[in-house]
Parts: structure tokens; sequence; C-alpha cells
């Protein structure tokens, strides 16, 4: 297997992970705290976009050299531009079509959003995130 596929199995692997953070973050801030669902849901994507970060530092680009504090701050910066915007707007945008325009079920839009998005967000983190 290439290292290339190792690392898009390993982003696939934090990235799940980071749904269950996600989910779990928003119940507690909805249901726990009783936050507005969208504020608890900026928050609950922000959680997941940090613990992703921090995985795919540890586990999923472990192999690049790190740098020191600064250096982690670009990548951070650039991972919110990238996989942040991605997320939000790709999904924003790809359920808007799905659903509207094309009628696929909700459930099923939201797979193919995230599964569309996932790609570019892989794309952005190797390109542009984590580049050497």
């Amino acid at each position: 297997m290439t290292p290339l596929a190792v690392r898009w199995l390993k982003f696939n692997l934090v990235g799940l992970v980071g749904i269950v953070v996600q989910m779990g973050a928003f119940a507690l801030f909805f249901s726990a705290l009783h936050l507005n669902y969208l504020v608890a849901t900026g928050l609950a994507v922000e959680t997941a976009v940090l613990h992703n970060f921090v995985w795919h530092e540890l586990y999923t680009w472990k192999h690049l050299p790190r740098g020191g504090a600064r250096d982690t701050g670009w990548r951070l910066l650039r991972f919110h531009a990238g996989n942040g915007a991605i997320s939000i707007l790709g999904n924003l945008a790809l359920m808007r079509l799905f659903v509207g325009g094309l009628r696929i079920h909700h459930y099923v839009a939201s797979a193919l959003a995230i599964a569309v998005c996932s790609l570019l967000n892989f794309a952005a983190s190797e390109w542009f995130v984590f580049r050497k």
C-alpha cells in the first residue's frame, strides 16, 4: 500500500472518531448545558476540528517534521482555513444541491456530502495544511 493510501485510511479513522466527538460535544452543550442549538453546533464543530487536528499531527502526518510552537500554530490556522471552510461550506452547498435540487433523502444526502467533503478535506490536509 502506498504511503498516500495509508494516510487516507488514517485520515478517515480520525474523522470517524471526530464524528463521535462532535456528537458528544453537541449533546453536552445542547442537552446538558442548555445552550442554543446553533451555539452548541458551532462549539461542537470547533471541538471536533481541534480533536482532528491533534490526531492528524500525532498520527496521520506524524512522519513530517513538527518544528516549534509557531509552526504548529500556522498548521492549525491552515487546518481551520482549509478543512473548516470545506466542511461547513461544502456540506451546506452539497446538502442544498442534493436535497433541494435533486430531492435525495436527507440522510443519504448527508452521507454523500460527508464523503465528498472528506476527499476535499484530505486533499487540503495533504497539500495545504501538512505540506512538507
